[in-house]
């Protein structure tokens, strides 16, 4: 094509670009924007101020990319352009802000959880939004200009972004109070930006596991422990809390305590992280298995999900280490969690006993894909990932008959712990909550300052052979770790009694 042939300038290239992408990934910043103007020449100004301010940055992006890097600069670009197709895919489907809690989710995502969101729509967003103009990129040719035209035009793309800064002063405390939701729809500076604060939080929280006191005492107890820890499952789905719907028809019959709890966090790495460490802190403190193997309790850790702290036990097993000892068993579900776990129980030759076990089973989209078909009680479902267009009875059904699966879970450790012979307990709790819809937002990773209830309240599940637990209001995440010291008679400095729902 002749339109190939011919040589556009640098400066072209750019504006194009940015014109592109202030229009193709800004709907849910500019509908964002003016939801919460409330109206007048002033609304016009912050409006017509923040379109500017984005060309003009998207502008000085692809200018100084191209400019500096050349055909490397292309790649960069065609790199963003996908990360803004993807991210507004999860804006538009599934309603969430790109934070940096959010790029924390991406981060710990693994294949298996990713493939999860794959769909015709997901394919076209990327075909249409960035491969298209990818192709138009790659293929034109750039007439890069002299130094002083460079300079020039990053000088003028610099001059109209401070002066729609400056010139906005009075609107600033406004800019200010709605930052997080409006700068978590800027393509890309959002994901990028929040890539970077994501990364920075880590270095700093993991740079050394603080170590816990000694524990004083240990007593001579034949005890275990089994901690189950959830994904993605809200309170009000579970028939303790009052839900209408039968979804823990497994352990009715048990006498399992149900505590009213809140999640310390909306995403698997912070909320996993609560549950095992001492209390709320930005520090890195020795977790829960970390501190008990240290205590010479027998510690192991089943899996099928990700995100936890560094746990130091040799006896960890990812669901593909479990299917290596037991070819036989079903891997396609957390059921696999529980394979030889009554065995390796009764082999161990310590008083104590603590097992975790990390499932999967309440993560959406797929919610249909994670139960065993005998579990599917409420039908039709949904089997759709492209959440936003399910129809929320079915939606609702999937969700339900997986928690019906976890109360199957639950019901079947309870029953190995009861016929261990040992003194037991069984403790669920969930890492968060989960959106189906309420509010137009679906899953998790909303930032806590304004995260719906559904995203926070968690069910806390305790049961035991004794059936002796303590009356409290309401509990945390937090309540774990000094709850399995208590049950297990390790005395220690870094034991708060009033934390423990046991006496």
């Amino acid at each position: 094509m002749r339109i190939f042939e011919r040589p556009a300038s640098l400066s072209a290239v750019s504006l194009l670009f940015a014109a592109y992408t202030v229009l193709a990934f800004h709907l849910p910043f500019f509908s964002h924007l003016t939801a919460n103007l409330d109206g007048g020449f002033n609304a016009v100004v912050l409006f017509v101020s923040a379109a500017i301010l984005l060309f003009a940055l998207d502008f000085l992006l692809y200018y100084l990319l191209l400019w500096c890097f050349r055909t490397v600069g292309k790649c960069i670009v065609a790199f963003t352009l996908f990360g803004d197709a993807v991210m507004l895919y999860f804006v538009n489907d599934y309603e969430v802000l790109v934070t940096d809690e959010m790029m924390g989710n991406v981060f710990n995502t693994q294949y298996s959880e990713a493939s999860g969101f794959f769909s015709m729509a997901f394919v076209l967003y990327v075909l249409v939004l960035c491969v298209l103009p990818c192709i138009y990129l790659f293929r034109r040719k750039i007439e890069y200009g002299s130094w002083k035209k460079f300079l020039t035009g990053a000088g003028i793309a610099m001059a109209s972004i401070l002066a729609v800064a400056f010139g906005n002063m009075k609107n600033w405390p406004w800019i200010d109070r709605n930052s997080t939701e409006l700068g978590s729809l800027l393509m890309p500076w959002s994901y990028i930006v929040n890539s970077f604060r994501y990364w920075d939080a880590e270095k700093k929280r993991n740079v050394k596991e603080i170590p816990l006191p000694d524990p004083t005492s240990v007593s001579d107890g034949n005890e275990v422990v089994v901690l189950m820890i959830g994904e993605s499952l809200r309170r009000d789905r579970v028939s303790y809390y009052g839900y209408s719907r039968e979804t823990n028809p497994y352990t009715a019959g048990d006498g399992v305590k149900a505590y009213v709890a809140e999640a310390s966090a909306t995403y698997t790495t912070a909320g996993v992280r609560a549950i095992l460490e001492p209390k709320e802190t930005a520090e890195l403190y020795e977790i829960l298995p970390n501190y008990l193997q240290r205590a010479g309790v027998d510690v192991s850790w089943r899996t099928s999900n990700w995100g936890e702290p560094p746990v130091h036990t040799d006896k960890y097993y990812h669901k593909a280490d479990l299917k290596k000892r037991f070819p036989g068993a079903d891997d396609a579900y957390d059921g696999i969690l529980l394979e030889g776990l009554a065995e390796d129980i009764a082999a161990s030759a310590s008083g104590k006993v603590f097992v975790v076990i990390h499932g999967y089973t309440n993560h959406g989209p797929a919610y249909f894909s994670n139960y065993p078909p005998q579990f599917e009680v409420f039908t039709p479902v949904c089997r759709t990932v492209e959440m936003s267009k399910a129809d929320k009875a079915e939606l609702d059904n999937a969700y339900d008959n997986s928690v019906v699966y976890t109360d199957f879970l639950i019901h079947s450790v309870i029953e190995t712990v009861r016929q261990s012979g040992r003194r037991g307990c069984v403790l669920f709790v969930s890492d968060h909550g989960e959106s189906l819809g309420e509010n137009n937002l679906y899953m998790h990773g909303v930032p806590m300052a304004m995260a719906p209830k559904e995203q926070i309240e968690i069910p806390f599940l305790v049961w035991t052979t004794d059936g002796q637990y303590r009356t409290l209001e309401s509990v945390g995440q937090h309540h774990v770790f000094h709850s399995v010291l208590r049950f297990m008679g390790i005395e220690s400095p870094a034991l708060d009694p009033e934390k423990s729902v046991f006496e």
